[in-house]
């Protein structure tokens, strides 16, 4: 039984467990969007998160502390060139985790871990134009329908 254990262990060792959180964390900001477990997807967003809020200050001290987390350059770069200006308003919730069904292995429960910011669907789905739709009274109304009727029968 896990009685008040904060860590899910995902039955790896701890540095198993490290390197792959480091490894799909540098997946996640490469690529923006990753398809796992959602154990696996509950243990990478309080890993990814705090690496998103450091890398909004772009210090020297902040990429080498972000950098000993990812331990990947490239993933690294991105992070601070493309994903801290897109994200620099938001307070937090950087990640949203969609459910996609079960694999069909051995029917654990599949997640897609996707960068809220980068996800141009869902994006445009947020900024719809708004129809504007006139409001007429009754009165205007009635005044529009006589010149309606006198202008085809003047023709």
């Amino acid at each position: 039984m896990r009685h008040n254990r904060a860590v899910n262990h995902l039955g790896r060792k701890s540095g198993h467990r490290k390197a792959m959180l480091a490894n799909m964390a540098s997946s996640l900001i490469l690529k923006k969007r990753i398809t796992t477990t959602e154990a696996k997807a509950k243990a990478l967003k309080p890993y990814v998160e705090p690496l998103i809020t450091k890398s909004k200050e772009d210090t020297t001290h902040s990429r080498r502390i972000v950098f000993s987390y990812l331990k990947d350059k490239e993933a690294t770069a991105e992070l601070f060139r493309t994903v801290a200006p897109k994200v620099a308003d938001r307070p937090g919730g950087y990640l949203r985790i969609l459910h996609t069904g079960f694999r069909s292995g051995d029917a654990a429960e599949m997640v897609m871990v996707e960068l809220v910011d980068f996800n141009e669907a869902a994006l445009a789905s947020t900024k719809k134009e708004v129809k504007k739709t006139t409001r007429r009274s009754r009165a205007k109304k009635a005044e529009a329908a006589p010149a309606e009727e006198a202008a085809p029968a003047a023709e």
